[in-house]
């Protein structure tokens, strides 16, 4: 069987365009509900790059639909249990987003980023090496490159424009965005949410260093897990049997890409640089590994 080709922008004429992310492409449905394509474009130091990686795409659709369903329990998201077919009813339209499409619950996105640490690396490490602390958090002395963390922290940010750099921010300024119980609500849950989904991944040989949650609010202002959960994307992954504190890990995610474009002489903006076929196959291969060690599945 031939591999589907690579999608880095979908096109979809029965239903219209809301937006257009670093990686997703998002139409409308009705007043409740939206289509969330999840195409294979990635993006590094917020740049979207020019190449798309093979099937990313999917296997973000597929963790992220693991996740979602592992931790309602804890946090309600925006599945729907409307099917495809019913909104993209042209197979010819359906075939090319088949397995990156999911229908969601049309919610109020929050203005805020909640990322969670569990390990002290990447910008992380480097705020730490300079004053002590992460995100203005004060940690112990004496801490090493990739350790873990006493406790996972909360470090939230603010959600940018696409092409544009998220900001760092305190609690105290999402209490002023959000209010002080939804802002606390979004802390509580993202640790726990990270907490629960960290337990489980080490089981299975991955060690989640970091993730990002979003979340969004429904009519009656419950908070809802929104976006994607846990993906190769938005975490930074470790294979547990090659940690070692004091180094930076090899990944499954797309840290292996960030260290390639670190090589080239390029400012970090604006168009992004090619990928040599190679490294964009490296690069997929990693995400799938991470997909059958999480879902236990070896038929991906």
């Amino acid at each position: 069987m031939t591999a589907p080709a690579a999608l880095y922008q979908s096109t979809l004429s029965s239903l219209k365009l809301r937006a257009r992310g670093k990686v997703r492409d998002i139409y409308d449905i009705d007043d409740k509900h939206m289509l969330i394509v999840t195409t294979d474009r990635l993006s590094a130091f917020d740049v979207i790059l020019p190449d798309p990686i093979p099937g990313k795409g999917r296997v973000l659709t597929r963790i992220s639909n693991f996740w979602f369903n592992k931790l309602q329990s804890i946090m309600p998201n925006h599945l729907s249990d409307i099917p495809l077919e019913q909104v993209v009813p042209d197979a010819d339209e359906r075939a090319q987003i088949e397995g990156r499409a999911i229908v969601v619950k049309l919610l109020k996105p929050l203005p805020v980023e909640a990322i969670v640490r569990g390990y002290l690396i990447g910008s992380g490490w480097k705020d730490y090496q300079k004053s002590g602390t992460v995100c203005g958090i004060k940690l112990p002395e004496g801490l090493q490159q990739a350790q873990q963390l006493p406790e996972a922290i909360y470090t939230p940010s603010t959600k940018a424009a696409v092409d544009l750099h998220d900001e760092n921010v305190s609690f105290e300024q999402t209490v002023a965005l959000l209010g002080q119980d939804l802002a606390e609500q979004v802390r509580d849950a993202s640790l726990k949410l990270y907490k629960v989904a960290a337990a489980y991944a080490k089981e299975r040989g991955i060690i989640i260093a970091d993730t990002k949650f979003e979340f969004g609010v429904d009519d009656a202002g419950g908070l809802c897990l929104i976006d994607e959960a846990l993906t190769p994307d938005s975490s930074r992954f470790w294979p547990a049997d090659q940690y070692k504190v004091g180094i930076s890990p090899p990944s499954f995610d797309k840290q292996y890409i960030r260290d390639y474009l670190e090589t080239l002489d390029w400012n970090k903006t604006a168009p992004g640089p090619a990928l040599p076929p190679e490294v964009a196959a490296f690069c997929a291969e990693k995400y799938r590994e991470a997909e059958i060690r999480l879902t236990q599945d070896p038929q991906l």
